[in-house]
């Protein structure tokens, strides 16, 4: 205890000491004392700074006016060692305190104090050493902090102060040191490099660097950090390569690599390299560097075999991520050096947590506040859209004609039974469904619902909208494999032909079958071979369009046994076999849909797996592993090709933009064709005998977006590794980086039985290339470079045909499709279904807009009004094109909405659906990314739709407009996307209360009230689908995003429940899925626990029901774990609909070349916040990186 006390007094004592000091320190400077107090005062406290860590704190805590007394003594004092002993102590508090305290210094303004210092100082002839070497040291540690720093630099005339320091005393390295530190600082400012370029700053660096030497390395370390600063500036990069400079560079480098055998000074070798690649941003230094033979001698210095796991060499791939990105080539264009003054702050006051500008902060413009945008006049256009409102159903044949007691909304049912993504289907809903066909098979004719069980029976035989086919597909024997009852004599019967002249006499016996069976989809293939007896099928036109299927070699049709001679009713008893599943795929009904879809190119041709269909595979795809150094050896291979010119092939195989181009016929060139709905791919360069580069093609009416591909390969070889570069796609990093594979899709497995898509690729990686984006493709940003996918693939047959996706395609063809099959397939007494059209798009293709509710148990008063009252569910999807698992999630919900499953039925008894399944239908037919054909992104016109440019945006807000008009606003709009950077499925809403708390505005945030309702759908899919993740979940409103969906529906129309469902294009990392990529499967699945999800909803928000359990909404907790996690700007080009993520291992092309070595290594008592944590954790990572 006596301890204890002894502690708290000392402690007390020194505390009450750096206080009397530092009072009586503001006493000399009041009362003008001697120089003599002030000199011993300052010592002590310098001598308490350097001794005890509590009094730095104390000093630069709030509140505290140390700092201030120390500034104000150090402004007005003349006498030199007063001056020291401060410089001295503001050294030490700079130094331990890493970057809070350095901004405490800046707030102060100890910026514009030390530079008049600096100027009074170097007034003196000759300038005090000391005095010089201390005032540059603090300059150097609190420039970066103080966002005007340059500015006042500049305008007090400090800069050449400095340099001509640096001049007259070269072998003075202590002084040396520091200088060069602030010229560095200095540099940062575009303005101040080019003055300091014109002073022969460039010049005077090549001074003090040169070849390997054990001596001065920190200071050949600084000056190397500095030109690199300064070689930013295209003015200074000119006068280096004027000079030869690079040469100069070069040799320096192989010098110091040659001898630094343990590397123990690679700092200075990337100080090296960080200039070279300063001067590279110019055209004038490539030609430089090339003409200096620089690839090669960087190629054979790099050849590393194995990256040290800890040591210099590791620190290097240890370092946090920044934009590094190539100059565009017209900048040496300019005739005058126009770099704007473009001074930012290197990172904000570490003292507070981290924070988002593009997060909403002005609480007037989150509130939600209707806005009816049309009146009621002009919103009456979409009344006929809404029919449900006012049907009386006196001319409908419902289930009963008796009035029945009206029950409440909110009975508590049964447990709901949901179709999972598992192999094997549920007992219970197997149970179910055998009940339901024998109560039909055994009803008594004249029953009173024999109606219904009927149409119940007829809609089995011809689609039972369970979802268990897929199921059944794992579990039954795969009898599917007598589909080589394909007789091949009639496959090769068949040439090159329409699909509207299939010829009856072969289709009627040889369809039959098939054709309601989704396993056995294929009706015809065709033959490359000529047929004589059939050679004029391929050029039959129907009404002013052909529509063809792609080429197919008949001899590389392999089967999985050798019962080719196999009868016409063994495949009909193969298809009887597995008939009982859902049918939506119809071949035949594909291609007369396709013939009325209108696209810009005009497609002419039918892609294989859109006109055969897609079925899970039965297997498992676990996430890629990616190999070690994969990344390294690509970008060593690519500098290969500009090294040794002379061994590529540099041959072009397929070119869209020159439509008179003739393929090559040399039997070992691959084959391309992307002229089908949907597909892209603009051009293919053979470079090396099996390895290509591919071009896509931007958006339609746009220069960009490229990163959506789907496209065709023919005239492989098996057992050779191909090798695919897809060269221009532009977001910055991509889950292909972290284990996601392309798709593949081959006619031949489809003809095996196998007609799905699978994910291949091997040595798969995405990385920044070498090619520049022009400024207008980059929306008016210099220097943005394309990026590379690259995957190497084995193809299993011989001249096969084999389709390459980003994802699982969904056409537009394929929704109206699934829509009509639906359609035909419903019950009409049990379900109201309704597919009206929402409006005709640019190209003239309709955009469906479905409804989807129960019928109304009679015409009686009591059923019409529960019928009418029912609250809304409004979804939509497909805004952006290349997101195609939205619409795989869509049909999901689609199909389970109009299955026969209790609990669908009841859902449908819940609410009234008005769906868009398609929102962008231009976009989907066309192959775009992200675009319509009016060029823009359609999430971002929501504000305010143009009904002439974006006629699906307008109408489809007009009829919200319209239902908040009736005052029948949507329970719960949600907008179904793609996430092409984070796994798993999650949502973003809208949130006052958590868009507040990550503006730090604590005070406010608690001010606010706020149902927090918006959290109880998203908790409940946590719950139930076993791919949604809710700490991916974010509720903040961002600036950028205020002309999405999300946002208007919720601010302007007023839904508060308003979501953008992202589902992962990649996979899984928790849940029953970890580990997996994912599936058509578990994208259907998702659209299906999506509406289980609702019923829940439904039931927890029931007045009649049971209270909320407190743990489903535990709001506080939710938002701790999910703090700071809006951690990206929005860019011009290919901004996500929501923020970035940062993945564990950081694998995109960005380098941070401003990372400040000295500040890291005097991190001294510094604690990161969390945000920080989060991304040193990231980098740290980085060290086992290839």
């Amino acid at each position: 205890m006596s301890k204890l006390k002894v502690v708290s007094e000392k402690s007390l004592t020194n505390n009450s000491r750096i206080v009397g000091l530092l009072a009586q320190l503001e006493k000399i400077n009041t009362e003008s004392t001697e120089s003599d107090t002030a000199r011993y005062v300052t010592s002590k406290i310098l001598h308490l700074a350097q001794s005890q860590e509590k009094t730095r704190r104390e000093m630069t805590a709030k509140g505290s006016t140390g700092m201030e007394v120390l500034l104000s003594t150090l402004e007005n004092t003349k006498d030199l060692q007063t001056t020291l002993n401060i410089l001295s102590i503001l050294v030490e508090l700079v130094s331990a305190g890493g970057g809070r305290r350095a901004s405490f210094l800046v707030a102060k303004g100890g910026s514009q104090i030390l530079l008049q210092l600096l100027v009074n100082a170097s007034k003196e002839s000759p300038p005090n050493e000391e005095l010089m070497v201390q005032i540059h040291s603090v300059l150097a540690k609190i420039g970066p902090k103080d966002k005007k720093f340059g500015v006042k630099a500049r305008i007090n005339g400090t800069l050449n102060i400095t340099l001509n320091l640096v001049k007259q005393n070269l072998q003075n390295h202590r002084l040396v040191l520091p200088c060069l530190q602030l010229l560095r600082v200095y540099s940062a400012n575009s303005v101040n490099s080019v003055s300091l370029g014109k002073n022969g700053v460039v010049e005077l660096m090549f001074k003090i660097i040169g070849p390997f030497s054990k001596k001065n390395s920190g200071l050949m370390k600084v000056a190397l950090d500095t030109l690199a600063a300064l070689l930013k500036s295209k003015t200074n990069a000119r006068r280096a390569v004027d000079r030869g400079y690079v040469q100069v560079l070069l040799t320096i480098y192989v010098d110091w690599h040659r001898h630094d055998n343990r590397h123990r000074n690679m700092l200075i070798r990337k100080g090296i390299l960080q200039s070279l690649k300063s001067v590279t941003n110019i055209k004038l230094g490539r030609k430089a560097f090339i003409d200096a033979n620089g690839m090669k001698i960087l190629y054979n210095t790099s050849q590393l075999p194995v990256i040290p796991v800890t040591g210099p060499v590791a620190q290097l791939y240890s370092l946090p991520p920044e934009v590094d990105d190539v100059v565009d080539e017209s900048d040496d264009n300019d005739d005058t050096d126009l770099e704007a003054e473009n001074e930012t702050e290197n990172e904000d006051d570490l003292d507070q947590n981290f924070k988002n500008d593009d997060i909403e902060t002005d609480i007037n413009k989150l509130k939600p506040q209707q806005e009816p945008g049309r009146t009621i006049e002009e919103l009456k256009m979409y009344e006929h859209l809404f029919p449900e409102l006012v049907d009386d159903f006196q001319d409908y044949d419902l289930i009963s004609k008796e009035p029945k007691p009206l029950l409440f909304e909110g009975k508590v049912r049964g447990p709901i039974v949901v179709p999972t993504a598992g192999e094997e289907a549920s007992g219970n809903s197997g149970n179910l469904r055998k009940g339901v066909v024998m109560k039909v098979k055994v009803s008594p004719k004249g029953d009173e619902g024999d109606k219904k069980r009927t149409f119940m029976d007829l809609a089995k035989d011809i689609k039972d909208n369970d979802r268990t086919l897929q199921q059944q597909l794992g579990d039954q024997n795969r009898t599917i494999s007598s589909v080589h009852g394909l007789n091949n004599d009639i496959v090769k019967a068949l040439d090159r032909i329409t699909l509207q002249n299939i010829p009856s006499q072969t289709a009627s016996g040889f369809t039959a079958g098939m054709k309601k069976d989704y396993s056995l989809p294929l009706t015809v293939v065709t033959c490359a071979k000529a047929c004589p007896h059939m050679a004029t099928c391929g050029n039959v036109l129907f009404e002013g369009k052909t529509v063809q299927l792609g080429k197919l070699c008949c001899t590389g049709v392999e089967t999985e046994d050798d019962e080719d001679t196999e009868s016409t009713s063994s495949v009909e008893q193969a298809s009887v076999e597995v008939a009982d599943g859902p049918t939506l795929h119809d071949s035949d009904l594909y291609i007369e849909i396709v013939k009325n879809t209108k696209s810009v190119p005009e497609y002419s041709e039918v892609a294989y797996p859109d006109y055969f269909g897609h079925i899970p595979p039965p297997f498992k795809e676990p996430i890629l592993e990616r190999p070690y150094g994969v990344q390294r050896t690509k970008i060593a291979q690519d500098i290969e090709r500009l090294i040794h010119q002379s061994d590529i092939i540099d041959r072009v195989v397929y070119d869209l933009d020159n439509p008179n181009y003739t393929i090559p016929e040399e039997g070992d060139i691959l084959k391309f064709n992307s002229k089908f709905e949907s597909g892209n791919l603009r051009k293919v360069i053979q470079i090396r005998k099996n390895e290509y580069d591919l071009i896509l093609n931007s958006d339609i009416n746009s220069n960009h977006y490229h990163q959506w591909f789907y496209f065709e390969v023919s005239g492989m070889r098996p057992g050779v590794a191909y090798r695919f570069n897809i060269i221009n796609c532009e977001k910055s990093n991509s889950q292909f980086n972290y284990g996601m594979q392309p798709l593949m899709y081959s006619v031949q497995e489809a003809l095996n039985a196998r007609p799905w898509w699978t994910r291949v690729g091997t040595d798969i990686c995405y990385y920044k290339n070498h090619f520049s984006r022009s400024s207008v493709a980059a929306g008016g940003q210099k220097g943005k470079s394309y990026y590379t996918i690259t995957f190497t693939v084995n193809f299993p047959h011989k001249d096969d045909v084999c389709y390459f996706a980003y994802h699982y395609p969904y056409t537009y063809s394929t929704l109206q499709m699934h829509l009509q099959k639906l359609e035909s397939a419903h019950n009409p007494q049990q379900i109201y279904f309704r597919k009206d059209v929402l409006c005709e798009t640019l190209s003239g293709n309709s955009c469906p807009l479905v409804t989807i509710t129960a019928m109304p148990e009679s015409n009686y008063y009591e059923h019409i009004c529960q019928f009418r009252n029912r609250p809304y569910i409004f979804l939509s999807a497909r805004v952006h094109p290349g997101e195609t698992n939205a619409s795989w999630v869509m049909k999901g919900t689609l199909e389970y909405l109009m299955s026969n499953n209790p609990t669908a039925q009841s859902l449908r008894e819940c609410y009234i659906f008005k769906i868009v399944p398609m929102l962008n239908p231009d976009g989907v037919i066309n192959g775009n990314h992200r675009c319509s054909l009016s060029g823009e992104d359609l999430n971002r016109q929501w504000q305010s739709p143009n009904p002439d440019l974006h006629p699906t945006i307008y109408h489809a807000k007009g009829l919200l407009q319209y239902l908040a008009a009736v005052k029948r606003l949507p329970l719960v709009y949600c907008d179904y996307h793609g996430h092409s950077r984070k796994k798993n499925v999650f949502m973003y809403g809208c949130s006052i209360k958590e868009t507040v708390w990550h503006t730090n505005d604590n005070a406010t945030s608690c001010d606010v009230v706020e149902d927090i309702g918006y959290r109880t759908l998203p908790k409940v899919l946590s719950h139930i689908a076993p791919a949604f993740c809710m700490s991916s979940c974010s509720f903040v409103v961002e600036k950028s995003k205020e002309s999405t969906a999300r946002v208007v529906v919720w601010r302007e129309i007023g839904v508060q429940r308003s979501y953008t469902m992202e589902s992962t294009l990649c996979g899984c990392d928790q849940g029953k899925y970890k580990g997996l990529q994912i599936g058509t499967r578990e994208l259907e699945e998702m659209g299906a626990k999506f509406c289980v999800g609702l019923l829940r909803l439904k039931r927890l928000t029931s007045p009649l029901e049971f209270s909320m359990p407190s743990s489903l909404l535990d709001f506080e907790n939710d938002l701790i774990e999910s703090s700071c996690k809006v951690t990206s700007p929005t860019t011009y080009v290919l901004d996500e609909d929501e923020p970035r993520f940062l993945e564990e291992v950081d694998y995109s092309a960005e380098s941070n070349d401003e990372l400040d070595i000295e500040l890291a290594e005097n991190a001294g008592d510094y604690e990161p916040s969390a945000q920080e944590e989060v991304l040193s954790d990231s980098e740290s990572s980085r060290t086992y990186l290839p």
